[in-house]
């Protein structure tokens, strides 16, 4: 047999036909190495079943029962619907699938199965969705290897890419490790081969822990070389976009007009930033501070700034949501100093796009917001000075490069609303000089938080219902559920259902979700924005990207699998205007533990003491539960989980330098 090399596509593995190699290039897989490198978010273990009667509601648990009734198929107007009911020697249950009907001819009465999922209280009665369900003896294979789920699109199952996978593992073995044996017994790293093929089928917590560590390491690796790179570079650029002295002379001015004055610490960052682009040198500098401090009007400063000395400045988003909002705010801002702005976005039409390309090639543009349209090839710019990227997390190095290179070397600022321990920012940021803004303008109240139970929940909607009455809207965030193919969808659209039922005509509630198309979640966020949408329901793809000051309540179901830093984001999204804001965190999971960090939450709304709690109270390591960082330039590791292995990979390179 032909020996299969990573550059492969993936037709070569078997099993794989056109069909199944289409589906997967949803996910961006086309060869045997994307294969590999599609690293599993979350396992599942399959524990002792419990009796019914003691399975926890709202935990992930198994029970073995007995069908004892007929299983029925309703085929309704949105899904196939099929019921059956279950029981053992100490209660029953009430079994739910959707889309499911061939389960009507797979399922007996009368034979006994195990059902693994999530239990619900409703009406009284015991009832569990969508669960998985294998006969006794399967159920024993299973107990022993953790599962891997994989991140889905449509068309795509899970067992599909297991399979897939399982088909290389001979090529994962082989893989050659380009890290140094003496490197490895030094950070106590597993040799790359056997680390990607435990990452995919870890026999323990154990195996995968260190599976992670090994992976997590080389991307920290890679990054910090590149961060590395950047900054010697930068230190020896000479800047062609110096700030004149009438400029800077002219700052006091604009900011005396506006309706607030800045705080201490957006005085000072601005203050560096002036520094650094009157200097002869290319400044690379983040604005670090919290949600709600205003690191937008410091931009706006010094974009004001780099106009007024004769060049152009660009601000750079990730949603076109935010770069619609902070066009308007600019434009406004701008008019009475008759500088033109304009939006450059992917949805704009091409004769929109060419007008303004057309403009920021003549200069008659002077400052652009956009997203990453702005890094197409066809946008020139006439004197391009000043590259503003908002929410750094969301960029990662090579696509901030590749911003700057539209211009001859324009200054860089980074802002930042993530909140990350210094040691780790200090690390992650090398290539960039940092300012902090610790403080809250002024006027700005303190948004109130609660950490309560599931039985909270009418009180919640009834509150909800109030500040709406008041005028204000709401955000009601679901968790990203995997237990399941396509529960998260499922999640939020019964959620929204539900709270549609309860609410009527008198509160407008909508859904939103990540596997929407684009155009339609663009759509749903600009309603919610211009006051539409009343009460959001969404996942976390709100976290950044949407600036609501009317929005005054975040309510947080199962907070409790979520990192603190972000649900900290997360409350971000409200507190952003002069009304009184609040944030309820529902803990569906009443340990020690999980009272333990919500309280951290609850008492306190300063992002940098929260990113250090968190820290504290997860402790490196622990791969396991939802993606927590919000952090996307890393496929598998996390700033918060793998902060030991973030600094073993800086003190790497700076041992070994670029290991080939």
């Amino acid at each position: 047999m032909e020996t299969m090399r990573l550059s492969d596509p993936v037709t070569k593995i078997r099993g794989v036909g056109d069909k199944t190699a289409t589906a997967f290039r949803k996910l961006k897989i086309e060869t045997v190495q994307d294969l590999i490198r599609l690293y599993p978010r979350r396992y599942l273990g399959y524990q002792t079943p419990v009796p019914i009667r003691d399975a926890p509601e709202l935990e992930r648990c198994t029970i073995q029962a007995t069908i004892c009734t007929a299983i029925k198929v309703n085929k309704g107007p949105r899904y196939v619907i099929v019921t059956a009911s279950a029981q053992d020697a100490t209660g029953s249950v009430e079994l739910v699938w959707f889309n499911m009907p061939f389960l009507g001819s797979v399922l007996r009465k009368g034979e006994t199965y195990c059902f693994t999922g999530l239990i619900r209280i409703k009406s009284k009665r015991r009832v569990m969705e969508h669960p998985e369900y294998f006969t006794p003896y399967k159920y024993q294979d299973m107990r022993s290897v953790l599962q891997p789920v994989y991140p889905l699109v449509a068309g795509v199952k899970n067992n599909q890419l297991r399979k897939a996978v399982q088909e290389v593992c001979e090529v994962i073995r082989t893989l050659p490790d380009p890290l140094p044996e003496q490197a490895r017994e030094e950070y106590g790293l597993l040799p790359l081969g056997e680390a990607s093929y435990r990452i995919h089928f870890p026999k323990d917590e154990g195996e995968l822990s260190a599976a992670a560590r090994r992976l997590a390491f080389d991307e920290f690796y890679r990054f910090l070389l590149d961060v590395q790179t950047l900054r010697e570079e930068n230190t020896r650029l000479t800047s062609i976009h110096v700030l004149t002295e009438e400029a800077v002379s002219r700052v006091p001015g604009f900011l005396a007009g506006l309706p607030y004055a800045l705080t201490a610490g957006q005085q000072s960052a601005l203050q560096d930033i002036i520094d650094d682009m009157s200097g002869g040198t290319v400044m690379n500098r983040l604005i670090q501070g919290d949600v709600g401090c205003g690191k937008t009007i410091v931009a706006a400063a010094a974009l004001y700034v780099t106009v007024l000395s004769g060049y152009q400045g660009a601000l750079m988003v990730p949603t076109e949501v935010l770069a619609m909002q902070h066009f308007r705010e600019l434009e406004q801002l701008f008019r009475p100093y008759k500088i033109r702005v304009a939006l450059l976005t992917g949805s704009m039409s091409l004769k929109e796009k060419r007008e303004v390309c057309a403009g920021l090639s003549d200069g008659s543009i002077r400052i652009v917001v956009g997203t990453h349209a702005l890094i197409q090839d066809k946008v020139q710019y006439q004197s391009l000075g000043l590259v503003i990227t908002d929410e750094q997390h969301r960029f990662g190095v090579r696509q901030r490069e590749r911003l700057q290179e539209k211009g001859e070397l324009p200054h860089v600022l980074v802002m930042s609303a993530t909140p990350i321990p210094r040691t780790l920012a200090i690390i992650l940021y090398a290539d960039l000089d940092i300012s902090l803004i610790t403080e809250l303008p002024g006027g700005r109240k303190r948004i109130l938080n609660c950490v309560v139970g599931t039985d909270y929940r009418p009180t919640a909607y009834q509150f909800i219902k109030k500040e709406v009455s008041a005028g204000h809207q709401a955000y009601v965030i679901c968790p990203k559920v995997e237990d399941s193919e396509g529960v998260e969808l499922e999640n939020v659209a019964s959620y929204t259902e539900g709270l549609k039922g309860l609410y009527g005509a008198s509160v407008r509630v909508e859904g939103l979700h990540g596997r929407m198309k684009e155009e339609e979640k663009q759509r749903i966020l600009q309603d919610f924005v211009d006051r539409r949408i009343d009460v959001l329901v969404s996942t976390t793809v709100i976290e950044v990207g949407i600036n609501n000051p009317n929005a005054t309540v975040m309510m947080i179901e199962n907070a409790e699998r979520f990192g603190l830093a972000q649900l900290h984001q997360l409350r971000g999204r409200v507190g952003r205007g002069d009304a009184q804001s609040y944030c309820i965190f529902i803990n569906g999971n009443i340990t020690e533990e999980s009272k333990e960090r919500l309280k951290v939450l609850e008492e306190s709304n300063d992002g940098f003491h929260i990113a250090a709690e968190d820290l504290r109270l997860r402790g490196p390591g622990d791969f396991f539960g939802v993606r927590q960082s919000g952090d996307i330039m890393f496929r598998l590791a996390d700033i918060y989980q793998h902060a030991d292995v973030l600094k073993a990979a800086q003190d790497c390179v700076l041992k070994y330098g670029r290991i080939e």
